[in-house]
Parts: C-alpha cells; sequence; structure tokens
C-alpha cells in the first residue's frame, strides 16, 4: 500500500502551456510571488455523487478558500482577491477530480489551473490515494493544494 501511494505521490505533473514549447517568462518565482490572484469558482470533475449536495457545497467553499490560503502560504507577499476584473491578475481554478468509486485503490487528483496575464496556461495536478483522504479528513482539501502549491517556482 505505501508503494502504491508513495507511486501516487511521486505523479505530479507541471503541464506547458500548449501553444509554447517553454515555460513563459512570467512563470518564475519573483513574479508569482508579487502577483495578484484571483480565485475562480472551483469545479469538480469525475462522480461528484459520491457526496451528498450539501457535502459538495462544503467542498467547492473548501477548494476556493484552502486554494487561496495555500498560495498564501508559497508567497506570502502576494494578493489573493476575488475581484475577477482586477487588471493584471492571474487567474486561479482549483478542480479535483473525484473517483468512479471509493475503493481503495481508487485514486483522487487536485489541479490548479494558471491562467496568466499574457493568455497562458499552467496546470499544476497530482493524483493522491484514497488513504491520503482518510489521513487528513477534515483538512483534505488543505492538504492538496498546499502539496500543489509547494510545487510551485
Amino acid at each position: 500500500m505505501n508503494r502504491l501511494l508513495s507511486t501516487a505521490l511521486a505523479a505530479s505533473v507541471l503541464t506547458l502551456p500548449l501553444a509554447a514549447a517553454q515555460t513563459p517568462a512570467s512563470w518564475t518565482a519573483p513574479r508569482l510571488s508579487a502577483a495578484t490572484y484571483v480565485i475562480l469558482d472551483p469545479k469538480i470533475e469525475g462522480n461528484p455523487n459520491l457526496v451528498s449536495a450539501e457535502q459538495r457545497a462544503s467542498i467547492l467553499a473548501a477548494m476556493k478558500r484552502d486554494s487561496a490560503g495555500a498560495i498564501k502560504r508559497r508567497y506570502p507577499k502576494a494578493t489573493v482577491t476575488e475581484k475577477a476584473s482586477t487588471p493584471g491578475a492571474i487567474e486561479v481554478r482549483p478542480v479535483f477530480v473525484a473517483p468512479r468509486a471509493l475503493l481503495p485503490w481508487a485514486k483522487l487528483g487536485a489541479r490548479l489551473e494558471f491562467r496568466l496575464p499574457e493568455g497562458q496556461t499552467m496546470v499544476l495536478s497530482e493524483t493522491f490515494g484514497i488513504s491520503v483522504l482518510l489521513r487528513h479528513q477534515a483538512e483534505f482539501v488543505n492538504y492538496l493544494y498546499d502539496q500543489l502549491a509547494a510545487r510551485l517556482p
């Protein structure tokens, strides 16, 4: 089981923009640490029916709050806002990928999709085993986005 979990945790990926063969010049630690981020409405992919509508609403709220918190912990001088019309802001969409069923071998996924002001999109994603959900319980979403934010430049 530990081997399966470590394999899942090692399966993180940084996806480069499709239109470019290299990382955008603005995708640097100095730029990102001083940026303004707008957290867009999160979305759930996969099987959303594993939880009730009330639980789903709670998860979506946690995704928005915890992804903003993860970015702020990674870059304390960054600004996080909910104003979608903020000029020059990096738009961030948190995504949770639910498994088809809650089985011990099922995988969960998390993504942060960054839309840069210049138009490129950068994606951080990672898969996790169900055991991570069980271990972190109420702090699971926070843990997911902290793991992704740690991979930012």
